[in-house]
Parts: structure tokens; C-alpha cells; sequence
């Protein structure tokens, strides 16, 4: 693994799309930003909830990585507790109809760019186009 692939998994790590931006490929950096960010904000839109470190159990440990996996999204929101332009809370409503979709919306974005960081390595190691 050379520091072009190390380099490109970290931009996708942190902001979504920005490996595939820095490997050239615009349209898919794109498309993979403009989903994610869409599936993160509906997701506390509709009242779900971000997977924090401090939730007890395993099964939420593994949930708060996949929540991580949002990147600088998920670091900017749990910061400030909620979603700076649209005020939306990180712990969500539980009593709304919509919380668990909106939860699963969330944790989503962070799963998705997680398996973006397999496809910027396939990538830039040459093993996909």
C-alpha cells in the first residue's frame, strides 16, 4: 500500500467523496458526497439519532463506529449536539414515528462511507477502474 492509497482512504475517512476527488474521479466523488450528506441530514431530520461512544453495550459500540464512519460530519454535529444549519438534535425524539427510520438514516451515511474507503483503496491500488 503506497501513501497516494493511505492518502486517499484518509480524505474518504474524513470528508465523504474527497479520496475519490483526490484520485480524479469528480462524478463519483460527487454523487458519493451529495448521498451521503443527503442520508445523514434526513436521518436526524426524521428524528433518529447518532450512535455515540457513551451508549452501554456492545451491539452500540459497534453502531457508534458505524456512526463514526460519517466523518467530519458526525465529529462537527456531536460536537455542537446538533446539525449546525438545520438544528437538529444528536439524541433524536424517541416518542416520533419516524425516530428509528431516522436512526437507521444516520447510521447509514456512516456505513456507507466506511465501504467508500474500500472502493478509494480498490482504486488507487489499481484493482478497479
Amino acid at each position: 500500500m503506497n501513501r497516494r492509497t493511505i492518502t486517499a482512504m484518509l480524505f474518504t475517512l474524513l470528508v465523504p467523496g474527497a479520496g475519490h476527488l483526490y484520485l480524479g474521479r469528480r462524478g463519483r466523488a460527487a454523487t458519493f458526497f451529495i448521498i451521503i450528506v443527503f442520508l445523514f441530514i434526513t436521518g436526524l431530520g426524521l428524528d433518529g439519532r447518532l450512535y455515540t461512544t457513551d451508549d452501554p453495550g456492545a451491539l452500540a459500540g459497534l453502531a457508534a463506529l458505524g456512526s463514526m464512519g460519517s466523518g467530519v460530519l458526525y465529529l462537527v454535529t456531536r460536537a455542537l449536539g446538533h446539525v449546525p444549519l438545520f438544528g437538529y438534535s444528536i439524541a433524536g425524539d424517541y416518542r416520533s414515528m419516524t425516530f428509528e427510520y431516522g436512526t437507521a438514516f444516520a447510521l447509514t451515511a456512516g456505513l456507507m462511507n466506511l465501504l467508500l474507503i474500500v472502493d478509494v483503496f480498490d482504486i488507487a491500488e489499481g484493482r478497479k477502474e
